[in-house]
């Protein structure tokens, strides 16, 4: 089977796409703090220019180093006191060497791009007029590192929740998607066997919850487990009813055979009668031929046993009587009893009635007969029983054999299993296929030291169908 091409993880679907929309978040949300706080800061700048413009404005006080070192102290900003007309500096909050780097050029280009660099930092440039006894140019001068502290001030907080976040969401994201690939990627390969023929096997979801209150991940593996039991059912009934098939019509051949042999049989015998009447006499003192009539006759039921093999057949069903049943078969299998020296018991009289076809039940307990009787060997013990329990009658045969070797208990009732070295395993198989035909099963155990083979049917009191079914035995 061919593979399906390499994949990318569930894990890295479903967990990177998070991460990069936190991130995206996150970026978005830093950003905009970020731009917030810088507009909030430059204009908080701009409001307090203008405030100390209009402060300086409305002074009447002459510009003084005491003064302007008040309003350093209180605004945090420097001051230098410029005169527009001759584009040079008077006093100033900066130390004399740090103005003293400072040209009337430069400080007039800095005025007209509104920053300068004084004593590297970079500061912006506000110009106040104050109306006071000396009217003057007044340079405000604003650091802008101020400004980028504020900045961090702002977006601190959504970094450090941010930063919070991803450490919590990205082991949960990693363990929870971890956990759902592996129960999914358990799915996938039980799903890839039962595609490769692993029928009836059953997938255990350990993450998952029974019943109604599982998730739909585990109502999936549910489904999957039923879906593999029924493909498993139908692979086992399919293959039964091919080899069901093969095997009738390999009895039928087997059955059409024995039954021309056994008919040819029969009319030498009756034929040989007819001629030799002067024999008689002795024949009702030497019962060979009986015995050979009635070794034929179990003959005959083997082949109708095999006959139940093949095509169903097509007499009805009917009330049966189990005494009669099992005497019959008694008095079928009593040669085969005699000749290997083994004593059968019938418990007679049942009082039990089933429904069904005489000849083929009658077939079906000669073959487990059969087998009891070579089971239980010389000064051995068979015994025929008709027992019913609950709605339930049981035909059965018990033996004080050894029961069937351990090797082929499991598979007892399979075509061609036996235990016997001259034999072909149909015997029981011709009766579970006359159990099931009858609505019943055949069913096998050891008790007590004794073999017990029961073929369990349907019960049926002697009144309840006598009116519209017929008397049932097959021609």
């Amino acid at each position: 089977m061919d593979r399906p091409p390499h994949r990318s993880s569930l894990t890295r679907q479903l967990v990177l796409p998070v991460v990069m929309l936190l991130l995206a978040a996150v970026l978005a949300n830093v950003a905009g703090a970020a731009w917030l706080a810088a507009r909030r800061s430059a204009e908080a700048a701009r409001r307090q220019q203008a405030q100390v413009a209009a402060a300086l404005a409305a002074s009447r006080v002459a510009l003084s180093m005491p003064v302007l070192d008040a309003l350093h102290r209180l605004t945090g900003s420097h001051f230098i006191v410029w005169n527009e007309a001759a584009r040079s500096h008077g006093i100033s909050t900066f130390p004399a060497e740090t103005l003293a780097t400072l040209g009337a050029d430069s400080i007039a280009a800095g005025i007209a791009a509104r920053a300068l660099d004084v004593g590297g930092q970079r500061h912006q440039i506000g110009v106040a007029r104050s109306e006071g006894v000396r009217p003057e140019a007044v340079l405000v001068l604003s650091p802008q590192r101020a400004i980028l502290a504020t900045t961090l001030e702002g977006t601190w907080p959504v970094l450090a929740v941010a930063a919070a976040t991803l450490a919590v969401l990205v082991p949960l994201g990693l363990r929870t998607t971890g956990v759902l690939a592996r129960r999914i990627g358990a799915v996938e390969r039980h799903v890839g066997r039962i595609a490769e023929g692993e029928f009836g096997t059953q997938l255990v979801d350990p993450a998952g919850r029974a019943g109604a209150a599982g998730d739909e991940l585990s109502r999936l593996v549910g489904g999957v487990n039923r879906m593999s039991a029924t493909l498993g059912d139908l692979r086992a009934s399919l293959v039964a009813g091919e080899r069901q098939r093969l095997l009738g019509q390999l009895a039928a051949g087997f059955a059409h055979e024995l039954r021309n042999a056994t008919t040819g049989a029969r009319l030498a015998i009756d034929l040989h009668r007819r001629r030799c009447p002067q024999e008689q006499s002795v024949a009702a003192a030497d019962d060979s031929l009986q015995v050979a009539v009635r070794q034929l006759a179990i003959l005959e039921e083997e082949v109708r046993g095999l006959l139940a093999l093949g095509k169903p057949t097509e007499a009805l069903r009917g009330l049966l009587s189990v005494d009669q049943l099992l005497g019959d078969v008694r008095d079928l299998t009593a040669p085969r009893c005699e000749h290997a020296g083994v004593h059968m018991d019938c418990e007679l009289p049942t009082g039990l009635t089933v429904v069904g076809r005489h000849d083929s039940l009658r077939a079906a307990l000669v073959n487990l007969a059969l087998n009891g009787i070579d089971a239980a060997g010389r000064d051995g013990r068979v015994r025929l029983r008709g027992t019913a329990t609950g709605n339930r009658v049981e035909l059965a045969v018990e033996d004080t054999g050894p029961g069937p070797p351990e090797a082929i208990r499991a598979a007892l009732g399979e075509p061609f299993v036996t235990g016997k070295p001259e034999g072909i395993g149909l015997g029981l198989t011709v009766a579970r296929a006359v159990a099931e035909e009858h609505g019943g099963a055949l069913d096998w155990g050891r008790a007590h030291g004794r073999t017990r083979f029961a073929i369990s049917l349907p019960a049926q009191r002697l009144g309840e169908l006598a009116a519209a079914a017929p008397s049932g035995r097959e021609s």
